[in-house]
Order: structure tokens, then sequence, then C-alpha cells
């Protein structure tokens, strides 16, 4: 069986139908969604809408920002821009599909050998796993073999092994292409981020997003262009911020 692994997609519907658009090929089964649904882009509804009428089954964690829109938490830690996209959001979200957003569970759920959340297991809704000694201290909160996470909206496979040289477990970060799916199976467990659907932050502009074949354990990463100036036009006529439009063009 194959799953699509979607993450932050943040609100940006043009990205999102991109992705759906480009993902049909692979004859996926089921949808697993990182969180952060919502946030910075201009269409949090239908965004929202989108996945709800989504064909197959779908699984989804609550993010940061979808957490923020319901004033879960204080978004004085966010930055003034990141403040102004929460602000306009909630006064756009439709009440069912703020709803919806409640009932998004913010812990890390298991699926087989899979453990899914959205920052990190230790820390589900606000943990950032930026580097390798970051990562090496989740291990201990999941007991799958593998789990996936985002967030950071960086594309990222990170390596739990251990050297038979000193017997110690290390760490280290492997960067996806989109060139050949990736055997997750070996003498290693895996924490996995697809990037982001909607606000891909490691130079690279296009949506971001995965493949996942559960019964091969294969991992399939994948880059789709889509009309960027779109959103960036919805934005501004929402009047949001220009430095989150901005960004967007540069994949940052």
């Amino acid at each position: 069986m194959r799953v699509l692994i979607l993450s932050d997609i943040h609100a940006n519907l043009a990205a999102l139908e991109a992705v759906l658009e480009d993902a049909e090929q692979f004859d996926y089964e089921e949808v697993w969604c990182l969180g952060d649904v919502v946030g910075y882009g201009p269409n949090p509804n239908e965004c929202i809408e989108q996945l709800r009428r989504l064909p197959t089954r779908l699984v989804c964690v609550a993010g940061n920002h979808d957490w923020a829109v319901l004033g879960r938490l204080d978004i004085a830690d966010f930055n003034l821009e990141a403040r102004q996209a929460v602000e306009w959001t909630r006064r756009q979200l439709r009440a069912d599909h703020r709803a919806w957003l409640e009932e998004l569970p913010d812990y890390p759920l298991i699926r087989g050998r899979f453990t899914i959340t959205h920052g990190s297991p230790r820390h589900p809704i606000w943990e950032y796993i930026l580097t390798p000694s970051v990562a090496h201290s989740n291990f201990e909160y999941f007991d799958t073999p593998y789990c996936l996470v985002g967030h950071t909206h960086v594309p990222v496979i990170y390596q739990l092994v251990q050297d038979e040289s000193d017997k110690r477990e290390h760490c280290r970060a492997l960067v996806p292409t989109q060139e050949h799916p990736i055997a997750l199976a070996g003498p290693h467990r895996l924490i996995l981020n697809p990037g982001s659907v909607g606000q891909p932050r490691d130079s690279d502009p296009r949506a971001a997003y995965a493949l996942l074949d559960l019964k091969e354990e294969l991992w399939i990463h994948r880059r789709v262009a889509y009309p960027i100036e779109l959103t960036q036009a919805r934005m501004r006529e929402a009047g949001l911020p220009e430095r989150l439009i901005l960004r967007l063009s540069y994949g940052w």
C-alpha cells in the first residue's frame, strides 16, 4: 500500500492542488498529513475543504499554526508576520473548519511501523528537529522503527546507527533526492521529514511531499512546481504581510 505524505500546507491552495495532481500517478490509498494545514497562506478554508473531501482515508495531526489559530498557543512567541497571518486566519476560518482543526490529535499517532507527529515525538507541537543532535535525543521518545515529522519545512532523513567499532549510537542527516526511491529497511532507525507543501525553506520554492510504500518500505521524495504568483496574488489581495509573499519565490 502507498501513502501520500503531506506536511505544512499552510493554506497554500495552489501548491496543494499541484501536489495532489502530481501524486495521482502513484495510486496511493491513504493520506498522512503531519500538521500545519493553515497559517501564512491565503486559502485556509479551501485547503481544509480539499483535505476533507479526499477520496482516500486521511490521517492528520495538529501543528503549531493549527493550534495558534485555535488560540491554544500564545502567539507572542511568533514573529510579527506569523502573528498577523494567524490573526487574519482566525477571522476567515469557517466554524465547521475550526471544529475540524479542534479534533486533530496533538500527540503522536502510530500506524504500523511508523510514528506520525508534527514537531517531534518529544514535543509534538513545537520542537524543531533541525540538527542530528536534536534528532538523536528524540529517538528515545518513540518505539517504532520510523517516525515522520514536519514543522521545519526542510526535507531530510535522520538515521540512527550503531558504530561497530565503539558500539556507540550515532545520528547523521541525509538529504533525499527525487531521482531514486530510498529503501528504509536496515540496521538503523529513521526520522523522516517530507518538507513543506506550502512554504518550503530549503532554497527550492517547489512544493515538497513524499510517497511511502508500506509493503516495500520505500520513501519517494517529490518536488513539484506550482503557480507561485497565483498564491502571491491571493495573499496581496488578502492584505497578508509582504515578507510572507516574497519568501515563496525563494524557498526560504
